[in-house]
């Protein structure tokens, strides 16, 4: 059984006439569509239901946890994905993975980039060329192809915003021109800030990506792990043997080396730890996770 988002309805029974037209058979792909409040904890504590797997935000799939009992659940959470970029870190691959990684969907990603954790010596320099880059964005209408278009919905975006407000009230610097029309956000980028600010520890789920300046990697990998999140990290680096060391350090499920943080091929392992979920998926985990194991003993005498 397949239950999209209220907001996501139409794509997943589009996806289930896709199953359809491919010849799967009747009643093997099921949908269900409703709100989550109003169906959902049916759905979950049904007997006929056996595993359960959500992704979605952590206040839900913590619910799902309670609700589930001791059938097996997987979870994919949220995330606040870290950028961590050293001192001798090719700056300019770096600005351009980041605002990929960040700005992707307009920022609406579990797996996007939300905060960037520089090394102050090289801080100046990236925070520009992370300009140069957003500036390249366009905005506008999803149907002429525009980098950043609406997010899902009003609330989304009051909270996004709340956010930004948030964050230039207590001395963040904008990088980019702050606008908003409805639910669309412009591309917003802000160095300078700070533990105290909503924007270093919240997941916008949107168009706004942070600046956190550090005094080194043992800073950066302390308020990356601060977290309640462990989805994925990025490290952007030339020194491999601390690349390494460092991802060994990170409280997450995947850590990239000199790229953005982003959903692999199925086959590799997706999972997070802490707050962004449980178990892990790919092709090989998920059908291990939903297999049932049985041992039968034969003794022959």
């Amino acid at each position: 059984m397949f239950k999209p988002p209220t907001q996501g309805s139409i794509s997943g029974l589009l996806l289930a006439k896709a199953f359809d037209e491919a010849g799967i058979p009747a009643g093997v792909f099921n949908t269900i569509t409703g709100r989550g409040s109003e169906i959902g904890d049916y759905i979950i504590e049904h007997q006929e239901v056996n595993f359960i797997n959500f992704t979605g935000s952590t206040p839900i799939g913590e619910r799902i946890g309670r609700l589930a009992g001791m059938r097996p659940i997987m979870l994919e959470l949220g995330g606040k994905d870290a950028a961590i970029v050293l001192e001798d870190a090719d700056l300019e691959h770096a600005a351009k993975q980041i605002v990929g990684g960040a700005f992707s969907y307009s920022g609406q990603r579990c797996t996007a980039i939300k905060r960037v954790l520089v090394v102050e010596s090289v801080a100046d320099r990236l925070t520009e060329l992370l300009q140069a880059e957003v500036a390249k964005l366009t905005v506008g209408d999803p149907f002429d192809n525009a980098d950043i278009t609406p997010v899902i919905d009003n609330a989304s975006a009051d909270f996004i915003w709340g956010l930004i407000q948030d964050a230039q009230e207590k001395g963040a610097k904008a990088l980019s021109p702050i606008k908003r029309e409805g639910n669309l956000i412009w591309p917003g980028l802000f160095d300078y800030v700070t533990r105290d600010m909503k924007l270093a520890w919240e997941e916008p789920f949107g168009p706004v990506l942070p600046i956190i300046r550090v005094s080194d990697a043992n800073e950066a990998v302390a308020i990356a792990n601060e977290s309640e999140f462990g989805l994925q990290s990025s490290v952007f680096t030339n020194d491999f043997k601390k690349a390494f060391e460092i991802a060994e350090k990170l409280e997450v499920g995947t850590v990239h080396i000199n790229n953005k943080t982003q959903r692999g091929p199925d086959n590799f392992p997706f999972l997070g730890v802490k707050g962004s979920g449980a178990g892990v998926q790919g092709i090989k985990y998920s059908i291990e996770a939903m297999t049932n194991v049985k041992s039968i003993v034969f003794d022959v005498k």
